[in-house]
Order: C-alpha cells, then structure tokens, then sequence
C-alpha cells in the first residue's frame, strides 16, 4: 500500500485542477483571499475622511487612525499570505520529502491560527469603534459596515483553514507512528533468515549434493594381512 504523509501520497503526483478547485481548504482560501481584499481596499478608498473644520483626513472608526492603519495591515497581510499558502497548496503533491511537508503545514498551522485571532481583534476593535462614531454626512456607513462584517467572516474562514491544517498535521503524524518503523531502533523486527538456515551443519548448504561414496562404511583399524 502507498505511504502517505500530511495528507498526499508520499511518491508526489501531478497537479490535478478540478480536484484543487474544489477542496474545502481551497475554497476557505479564496474566500479569505476575498475578505481581505474587501477590507483593507475598503478602509484605503473610503475609511478616511476629511472633516470641514480640520485639514488633515481622520479615519471614519470615531476618528481613530490606529483603527484603519490595523485593518488595512491585517488585511495586506492575509491577502499576500493567501497567495502564498495557495500556491504552496497547488505544488504539495509534488513535493516527496515529508520532512518539508512537515515544515508547510506547521507554518500554515501556526499562521492561521494566529491570523484567526488576529482577525477577531480586528472585527472586536472596528465594531467597538464604529459604536462609538458620531454621524456625519461624510461618512460612508455601509464602507464601515462592510469593513466590520467581512472581518467578522475572516474569523471564520482563517479558522476553518486552522482546522484543515491541524487535520492535515495529525494525519502526517498518525501515518508515521503506526506505518513507519526505524530499522535501526526496531528490535522487533528479525533479522533476515539465513541462506544455509534450511539446511543442517551435516548436510552443507542447499543445493550441495554429498558424494556418492559418503554413504560407505569408513575403514576401521589397520588390520595387517595374515600368510
């Protein structure tokens, strides 16, 4: 049976489009890559505004700049991770070495789980934010709005490629402690048999035929010859 390791075959294969496209991981991917897209493009054209009395722009979650300059990093952020990861995603089958399959789905694990807390931050911070903004004619609220609500489905679908990834990491580990054995450290497994084991010590090793004068009675003692 074929090894597999972290949720491909262990011999790599060629990319598959149709089965690519329609992996849940996939799809969870390009959702996020859409979402962060919305957020930080949205937050950019429209988050800032310019108030008639002040001549600098402020950002229109209750004036707080710290509030759009977070969302607009997060956002950059997760859109070029997603291209990364999908790009890694795309190329995994092909990659034999578990060791390096190991290594992309630790990193895919670790970065989705930190970017699924970072994305609630960002959606508690926003929503916080936006309750307490006054309402001004210039202000676009359905920007605002559209800004904390696809925050809010960031949440969910970084935390869905989370349990892909750890999916991913169990079943690479599950598939090495009971498929794989070290030879080396394996006590268990015997040694391989012996040629000559079938065969006794008298007889000599297979296919050795004895002579046909070894059946013969050896010769005694010298007897001396009587006249």
């Amino acid at each position: 049976m074929q090894g597999t390791a972290y949720g491909a075959s262990l011999a790599g294969g060629a990319f598959d489009v149709v089965n690519f496209v329609k992996r849940p991981q996939t799809i969870s991917r390009c959702l996020s890559w859409v979402f962060s897209i919305v957020v930080f493009a949205t937050i950019t054209a429209e988050g800032y505004i310019n108030p008639a009395d002040e001549k600098d722009t402020k950002c229109m979650f209750n004036n707080n700049d710290s509030a759009c300059s977070y969302g607009v990093g997060i956002g950059v952020l997760a859109f070029l991770a997603c291209v990364v990861f999908l790009t890694l995603d795309a190329y995994f089958p092909q990659i034999s070495n578990a060791k390096e399959r190991k290594r992309i789905v630790m990193g895919d694990l670790v970065f989705s789980g930190a970017w699924t807390f970072l994305w609630f931050v960002c959606a508690c911070l926003l929503a916080n934010q936006w309750s307490k903004t006054d309402d001004s004619p210039v202000i676009r609220q359905d920007a605002a709005r559209a800004v904390v609500t696809f925050s809010f489905f960031s949440i969910v679908t970084w935390g869905l490629s989370f349990y892909f990834a750890l999916g991913r990491y169990l079943e690479g580990v599950s598939d090495f402690d009971q498929g794989y054995r070290d030879p080396a450290n394996d006590q268990s497994t015997p040694y391989p048999p012996s040629p000559y084991a079938s065969s006794s010590s008298s007889s000599g090793p297979a296919g050795y035929q004895q002579s046909p004068f070894s059946n013969q009675e050896q010769p005694g003692e010298y007897q001396p010859p009587a006249y």
